[in-house]
């Protein structure tokens, strides 16, 4: 699928709904290629160049499928995220399709996101499968929004205590939405395993300034490499 492009196929979510989907993976699976199954932010999809990059380069580089999906409300072209249940309801849906039509059985699938797809996957992760939620061999989170901006009183943190698994936070130093200091207070009271990298003078979605010497391609390099590091030994 990767040397010729992604593969796009419609999930069905719903009766009535279906969501577009990309998935890059070598031309053989086995139950050593890994699965990263990853969701976009609030006012993106999953063409957003980040994602696009860190699926390419990880489908290549790793030997990995890779699956980026569409939240129904990009799919009818509407401003604003679906409610919290048809967010969670489409990536059960998804990681469902995946892990029993397309990875090999016996397959480590991770799951996460970018921002908003990445607290949704976390969410999910808390609750696990009797709480109607998922589960994954780990989470990867692509600017975690632990916060409004401005807003340090109030932290998107109860259910990140509840994950047992493995989880890889890559931020941005400048983020507005993950204050780093909170952030890493937050880390600090996990019981999973767990790792932050950052990204110098990155945004929420890791731009830095004009000033920086880091090219767009670098910081996806960057975050690729970090993400292939950790696949690898997860639970460090």
């Amino acid at each position: 699928m990767s040397a010729s492009g992604p593969a796009v196929l419609k999930i069905g979510v719903s009766e009535q709904v279906a969501v577009t989907a990309k998935v890059e993976a070598p031309p053989r699976l086995g139950p050593e290629t890994p699965v990263l199954i990853l969701a976009h932010g609030a006012n993106n999809d999953l063409d957003h160049p980040l994602l696009a990059s860190v699926a390419a380069y990880l489908a290549r580089e790793a030997g990995a499928m890779i699956v980026r999906f569409n939240f129904p409300y990009v799919e009818r072209g509407a401003g604003s995220p679906d409610s919290a249940p048809v967010l969670e309801n489409t990536f059960r849906r998804v990681r469902d399709h995946i892990a029993d039509e397309m990875a090999a059985p016996g397959a480590l699938v991770f799951i996460g996101g970018k921002s908003l797809g990445g607290r949704i996957a976390a969410e999910l992760l808390s609750r696990g499968e009797e709480g109607e939620g998922l589960v994954a061999a780990g989470l990867v989170e692509l600017g975690y929004p632990l916060h409004r901006a401005g807003d340090l009183a109030r932290l998107r943190d109860a259910h990140l205590y509840e994950i047992r698994i493995p989880m890889l936070f890559i931020e941005g130093t400048r983020d507005t939405l993950c204050d780093l200091t909170a952030l890493r207070g937050v880390l600090a009271r996990l019981t999973a395993p767990h790792e932050l990298y950052t990204i110098d003078g990155g945004d929420h979605s890791f731009h830095v300034p004009k000033s920086s010497e880091l090219t767009e391609e670098e910081i996806h390099a960057r975050v690729v490499n970090k993400t292939l590091d950790w696949l690898s030994q997860p639970a460090k």
